[in-house]
């Protein structure tokens, strides 16, 4: 199993997965309760010893990765959210914002080894690392996943394409990570130079999306490509296998879909924001809601592992615009739904018409019992707004998360 699998626990019974999760869940929350000082008032009233469920984990307070930078600015340098001392750390990173980062003692603290394994990384492997290792933490994210599988790293960052091909043409490196249009850049600089960098044969990307279109612009140049969807905060969050159905959910941590804006869990398979709770001692985030849109895919990965999977990245969650100078957010939106009964689902559509903005609050559910006046109201008091309710027939707003529709052209 370990020649194909990263460990054992990719393959784990789902049932049993699940139950050490749980039981890790009030550990973790007692310990960030415990340790510092934002989770102390975060949790203040919450008995981390009740706290042995998803649907009991659903009622705690989301962290949202939007809401750091004021945080942090507020409390320096990590909003308190931190369980061990920032002089115990290994290293202290700065993400644009600013937005500060940390890494604890240990290896391959943000556990992406799996990652590259899943990727055909192995023992001995030269792996040319292009994520920067600059103040922000890229870098050495993957750094420390392809070392934990045993490969050889030359830290090139960034930049330099030129004396990167000759690098790449000595060394002769069997694959690459970091982002998959500086991989492009640089096959086109080898071209250029007549170089040979053909030793590449596999590698792992992250940071900005991956279209079929350009991953076939690889593999005809025979190179076999897989991506992950990692963060600075929360280290590997899901990755792909060589099945590329979907993104397999990392070990060490319990993914959540939620509408957007809100706490609350969706279906399975209804696209919602990523939160994330990681079961990290030295920065133990608890409901970090990540910004990103996506979605549990059914059933598991052909490739064996049980974990459950995640489209990808689907889009951004904050769908908060301004309307007549006045800034909706999601949240708005859910507090309108939650006090009717009548809607299950709702969109928020703006659009401009004569020169004026206009909402239109699109709602799904029993539209024979609904007051649209009353909803009318909630609308009002509720954004400080008047708009339009209208009701469609359920099922006919599209599955792509988004609570706010700005249909304005904002050219």
């Amino acid at each position: 199993m370990l020649t194909t699998y990263y460990d054992a626990r990719e393959t784990r019974n789902p049932a049993d997965r699940e139950a050490g999760l749980m039981a890790a869940l009030p550990r973790i929350l007692h310990h960030a309760k415990e340790k510092s000082t934002g989770y102390g008032r975060i949790l203040a009233d919450i008995d981390p010893r009740t706290i042995t469920s998803r649907d009991a984990l659903a009622t705690l307070p989301v962290t949202r990765k939007s809401d750091l930078i004021d945080a942090q600015a507020r409390e320096l340098p990590l909003a308190g959210l931190n369980a061990t001392p920032v002089p115990a750390m290994a290293r202290m990173f700065q993400s644009p914002g600013p937005i500060y980062d940390p890494q604890g003692k240990g290896d391959d603290w943000w556990r992406m080894g799996r990652a590259f394994f899943a990727a055909g990384f192995r023992p001995g492997d030269i792996v040319h690392n292009c994520l920067s290792y600059h103040l922000t933490p890229g870098g050495f994210i993957f750094d420390s996943g392809a070392r934990a599988c045993g490969c050889v790293v030359v830290p090139a960052g960034v930049g330099q394409s030129e004396a990167q091909v000759k690098a790449i043409s000595d060394l002769k490196p069997a694959g690459y990570s970091g982002t998959p249009s500086f991989l492009k850049i640089l096959m086109e600089k080898a071209d250029e130079l007549g170089a040979d960098i053909s030793s590449i044969k596999r590698a792992l990307v992250s940071g900005e999306a991956l279209p079929p279109s350009l991953r076939d612009w690889f593999a005809e140049r025979g190179i076999a490509m897989l991506q992950c969807y990692a963060s600075a905060d929360l280290g590997l969050i899901a990755y792909e296998s060589d099945a590329k159905d979907g993104m397999i959910i990392a070990e060490d941590i319990i993914l959540e879909i939620v509408r957007p804006g809100t706490g609350e869990p969706v279906a399975d398979g209804e696209v919602g924001e990523v939160v994330v709770t990681t079961l990290n001692m030295d920065y133990p985030l608890i409901r970090f809601a990540t910004g990103d849109l996506s979605a549990i895919a059914v059933g598991q990965s052909p490739c064996g592992r049980t974990n459950d999977r995640i489209k990808g990245w689907m889009g951004r969650a904050d769908q908060t615009t301004k309307v007549k100078g006045m800034f909706v957010h999601p949240s708005q939106v859910a507090e309108i739904v939650k006090r009717h009964d009548a809607i299950t689902k709702a969109r928020l559509v703006v659009t401009r018409e004569n020169d004026n903005d206009v909402m239109t609050l699109l709602c799904e559910g029993n539209e024979a019992s609904a007051d649209l006046d009353a909803i009318g109201e909630t609308m009002a008091g509720v954004c400080k707004l008047r708009g339009v309710v209208a009701f469609n027939p359920s099922g006919t707003l599209p599955n792509d998360g988004k609570v706010i529709d700005d249909r304005r052209d904002h050219g």
